[in-house]
C-alpha cells in the first residue's frame, strides 16, 4: 500500500470534530451509518470532482449505509474509511471492510470502554472522595478523566485507521486493545481496594454506625454480586455508587 495521502490540517480537525456527533442521527435502520457518513464527509470533498462529482456522491451514499459499531472505536473505521476512497478501492472491498468490521470494534470498545475506563473512573473519583474532595471536585475529576480517556481514544483511532486504510486489522492487534481491558481492571481493583475503607470511614465521620455494621453491609453487597454475576455489569455498580455517595455528600 502507498504512503498516505496528506490531508489538510483544518480537514482533519473538521473529521475528528465530526467524530463526537456519530450518534446524533443513531436510528434502527442504520444504526451510526450516517454519523459515520457525516464524519467522513469533509474529506470526501477531496475526491475527484469535489461535492458535484459523481465519486464523492457515490462515497457520501456508501457510508450513510448501515454500520454498528462502539461509538468511540468508530474513529478508526473512518480513518480507514476515508482513506480507503482517497485511495480509490474497489467500492466493493469498502462495502466488505464495513460490513466485516462492525463486530470487532464493537466488541473492542465495550470490553475498554464500557467494562474498563468507565468502571476505573468511577472508582478514582471514590478514592478522591474517600481523601476528602468535594462533591464538585469529585464529579470534575471523573467527567475530566474519562473524557481525556474517549478524547485519546479516538484520536489514536482516526489517526490509526488512516494510516493502515483497509488493512486496519494491525491496530485491531494493538496492545490498546488488546492488553488495554486487562490492565484497566487491574488498576479498578487496586483503587477500589484503597477506596473502598476511606470512603466507609468518611461517611461513618459524625455518625454512630459501627464498623461490624459497614462490613455487614460490604458483605451484603458482595453476595448480591456474586448471585447476580452475568446479569448485572460492574460499571453500573460503580456508577450507582458514585451517585449515592456524591448525593449524600450534598445532601448532609
Amino acid at each position: 500500500m502507498s504512503a498516505a495521502p496528506t490531508l489538510p490540517l483544518g480537514t482533519w480537525l473538521r473529521v475528528f470534530v465530526r467524530l463526537f456527533a456519530v450518534q446524533g442521527s443513531y436510528n434502527y435502520e442504520v444504526m451510526i451509518g450516517n454519523g459515520i457518513a457525516f464524519a467522513a464527509e469533509p474529506a470526501l470533498r477531496l475526491l475527484p470532482g469535489g461535492r458535484a462529482g459523481p465519486a464523492y456522491q457515490a462515497a457520501l451514499a456508501r457510508h450513510s449505509r448501515y454500520f454498528n459499531a462502539h461509538p468511540y472505536l468508530a474513529a478508526l473505521a473512518v480513518g480507514a474509511l476515508v482513506r480507503a476512497e482517497l485511495d480509490g478501492e474497489d467500492p466493493v472491498r469498502i462495502e466488505r471492510f464495513r460490513t466485516a468490521c462492525c463486530g470487532p470494534l464493537g466488541a473492542a470498545g465495550d470490553r475498554l470502554v464500557w467494562a474498563g475506563w468507565l468502571p476505573f473512573c468511577s472508582v478514582l473519583a471514590l478514592l478522591a472522595f474517600g481523601l476528602g474532595l468535594s462533591a464538585t471536585g469529585v464529579v470534575a475529576l471523573f467527567v475530566g478523566t474519562f473524557n481525556v480517556g474517549h478524547v485519546a481514544l479516538r484520536a489514536w483511532g482516526l489517526r490509526a485507521g488512516y494510516r493502515d486504510g483497509l488493512k486496519v486489522a494491525a491496530a485491531l492487534g494493538s496492545p490498546v486493545l488488546r492488553q488495554g481491558p486487562l490492565h484497566v481492571a487491574r488498576g479498578v481493583a487496586l483503587i477500589a481496594g484503597l477506596a473502598l475503607p476511606l470512603v466507609l470511614q468518611r461517611v461513618r465521620l459524625g455518625h454512630s454506625y459501627s464498623i461490624g455494621l459497614e462490613l455487614a453491609l460490604a458483605a451484603g453487597l458482595a453476595a448480591a454480586l456474586a448471585r447476580w454475576q452475568g446479569r448485572i455489569d460492574g460499571w453500573r455498580v460503580g456508577v450507582l455508587l458514585l451517585v449515592g455517595f456524591f448525593l449524600y455528600s450534598v445532601l448532609r
